[in-house]
C-alpha cells in the first residue's frame, strides 16, 4: 500500500492586515430567519442589486433545500451577473450540496454543529464522524466542482471544546477548503474570547486558508467580537442589514462601518459606496415593516442629533469635537437642536447668524435665559426658535 505524504504543518502567521477583510453580506440567508423577514423573489433581486452597487464583496443566500421556490430564486440571483460572489448555506450532507452546486452560485458555506449540545440535540455525531462526513462532502466537491469556493464552518464554535474545534479546522484546512468559520451561535462570546481563539486557529490551518466570523448579538458585543476577530486576523466578516437575523440578529452592517471607519476610513471609502448605506437601512426596514432604531448606527433618527449648549459650541467650531464619523460619509445629515433648557448662548449666538441677525452679550444672555426657560416645559422647534429670535430682535 503506498504510502500517502504527510500534509504540510501550517506554521503562525501574523494577523492580516486590518484593510483585507471582506464582507459577506447574509441579509438573504440569516435575515431570513429573523422573525419579520420574508423575502419575496423581487425583494431579493433588489437587495442583492443594492448590495452589489454598495460593493460588498459577498452575498449569502439561503439554502436550496428550504423550498422549490428558494432554489429557484438563488438560480435567478445567479443570473443577475453581479460582481459580488453569491454563496449558499448549506449543511455538510452529500444531499444538500449536490442540490447547491446546481443552483449556479460561487461558493458553497458548508457547516456542521461541533458544541455538545448539537451534537446531542441535532445530529448526534461525535467529532470523528464528523470529520469523517466533511472528508467525503469536500472531497466530492473538490473532484467534481474544483472551482466552487468552499467555506466550513463550527456552528456554536464558542460552546464547543477548543481541542475538537482544532481537530475540525486542521482536517477541513488539509482538505482545501477557502475558508474556515467561527461562528459565535447563540451570541455568548467576549471580545477576548474572539481574538484568543482567531488567533489559535490562525495557528492550525494553513497560510492560505480564510478566517470567517459569525457573530450574533444576544448579549450586544457582535460588533465588538467583528471587530476583535478582524484584529486576530479574520479575512471575512458576516454581516446583514440592520443586523436582522435569528433572535436578536447578527452583526449590523452599519455598526461594523461605524467601528472599522474609526481606524481606516479611507480604506473603507476605497472599498464601498458608504453613502448608499440609508439607502440599505430604509430599505430593509420598508421589507420587515419596522422603523430604522431611533439609536442605529448611522442611519437612527437621532444619530446626529446634538443638543447639550457644550456640545452646540464644540460642534458649530469643529464637528469633529463630537463626532468620530463625519456623517456626510455616510450619506446622512446633523441636526442641531438649538432650542432646549440645556442650550448655551453661542448655540443661540450661531442660530441667530445663519438668520442674519445679531446680538451684543447682554441681549445675548437674556435671549438664551429666555429661551431656556420656554424650554422648561418642552423643546422648541426650529420655527417657534425663528420666531423667538426675530421677535427678540424687535423689541
Amino acid at each position: 500500500m503506498t504510502q500517502q505524504p504527510t500534509p504540510p504543518t501550517p506554521s503562525p502567521v501574523p494577523p492580516i492586515p486590518a484593510r483585507s477583510w471582506a464582507i459577506i453580506d447574509s441579509t438573504l440567508r440569516e435575515g431570513e430567519q429573523f422573525a419579520r423577514g420574508n423575502f419575496k423573489s423581487d425583494d431579493k433581486i433588489e437587495v442583492a442589486r443594492a448590495l452589489d452597487a454598495f460593493g460588498a464583496e459577498y452575498i449569502e443566500l439561503s439554502t436550496p433545500m428550504v423550498s422549490a421556490q428558494t432554489a429557484a430564486d438563488i438560480r435567478k440571483l445567479a443570473d443577475l451577473g453581479l460582481k459580488a460572489k453569491l454563496l449558499t448555506h448549506v449543511r455538510c450532507h452529500m444531499e444538500d450540496v449536490q442540490r447547491a452546486v446546481d443552483t449556479g452560485v460561487d461558493g458553497l458555506d458548508l457547516l456542521f454543529g461541533t458544541s455538545s449540545f448539537l451534537r446531542e440535540f441535532s445530529h448526534g455525531k461525535n467529532i470523528g464522524q464528523i470529520i469523517e462526513s466533511a472528508q467525503k462532502v469536500i472531497g466530492w466537491l473538490k473532484t467534481n466542482h474544483p472551482n466552487l469556493e468552499l467555506r466550513f464552518s463550527a456552528e456554536d464554535t464558542f460552546r464547543s471544546e477548543e481541542a475538537d474545534l482544532m481537530a475540525v479546522y486542521k482536517a477541513v484546512s488539509d482538505l482545501g477548503v477557502h475558508r474556515v468559520g467561527l461562528a459565535d451561535t447563540v451570541g455568548v462570546a467576549t471580545p477576548r474570547q474572539v481574538y484568543a481563539l482567531v488567533r489559535e486557529v490562525r495557528n492550525v490551518i494553513h497560510a492560505d486558508c480564510g478566517i470567517e466570523f459569525h457573530g450574533h448579538n444576544d448579549t450586544g458585543c457582535a460588533v465588538s467580537n467583528a471587530y476583535e476577530a478582524v484584529e486576530a486576523g479574520a479575512t471575512h466578516i458576516d454581516t446583514t442589514i440592520l443586523g436582522i437575523g435569528e433572535r436578536n440578529g447578527i452583526t449590523p452592517l452599519g455598526g461594523f462601518l461605524a467601528r472599522m471607519f474609526t481606524f481606516d476610513p479611507q480604506g473603507l471609502v476605497d472599498k464601498y459606496n458608504l453613502e448608499m448605506l440609508p439607502e440599505l437601512d430604509n430599505m430593509i426596514a420598508r421589507m420587515v415593516g419596522l422603523p430604522i432604531p431611533w439609536n442605529n448606527y448611522l442611519t437612527g433618527e437621532f444619530a446626529y442629533n446634538h443638543k447639550a449648549g457644550m456640545h452646540l459650541k464644540a460642534i458649530y467650531l469643529n464637528p469633529g469635537a463630537y463626532e468620530a464619523i463625519p456623517p456626510g460619509a455616510f450619506g446622512v445629515g446633523r441636526r442641531i437642536q438649538a432650542a432646549s433648557k440645556v442650550t448655551g448662548k453661542h448655540a443661540i449666538a450661531y442660530k441667530a447668524r445663519e438668520l442674519g441677525l445679531h446680538y451684543g452679550e447682554d441681549a445675548l444672555r437674556r435671549v438664551t435665559d429666555h429661551i431656556k426657560a420656554l424650554a422648561e416645559n418642552d423643546d422648541l422647534d426650529d420655527a417657534h426658535l425663528e420666531a423667538l429670535l426675530r421677535e427678540w430682535v424687535s423689541a
